[in-house]
């Protein structure tokens, strides 16, 4: 793996064509570097699609949240459980989420 020396973004590999030669090339400065010898790549990483882990889950939601009077989009429960987190900048507004009593669906409110 070939990284810019311009702007740092990973360079692109690009097979000869017509005459030209093979070059590593940037997607987003004018940066180009023609390779005059022949290029084998020995390995190929393949990467690992990793699972998103929640901010939280329902069990944290049960240890810490509190009762409260909201209508549940799915089962239509008057009763959840909530628990604000301020997940964008400090002056924005804090973010809700709700899980139902009945069900247990979680859904969010800004």
């Amino acid at each position: 793996m070939e990284f810019c020396p311009t702007c740092g973004n990973m360079l692109q590999y690009e097979l000869p064509h017509m005459g030209r030669s093979s070059r590593f090339y940037c997607r987003t400065c004018p940066y180009v570097c023609h390779l005059e010898s022949k290029v084998k790549i020995k390995r190929r990483q393949h990467l690992i699609k990793k699972e998103i882990e929640p901010v939280f889950n329902k069990e944290d939601m049960k240890i810490g949240g509190s009762e409260t009077d909201a209508t549940c989009p799915s089962c239509s429960h008057g009763r959840a459980l909530f628990t604000q987190v301020q997940i964008r900048s400090a002056d924005e507004p804090a973010t809700t989420f709700y899980q139902c009593l009945k069900c247990e669906k979680m859904w969010r409110e800004d």
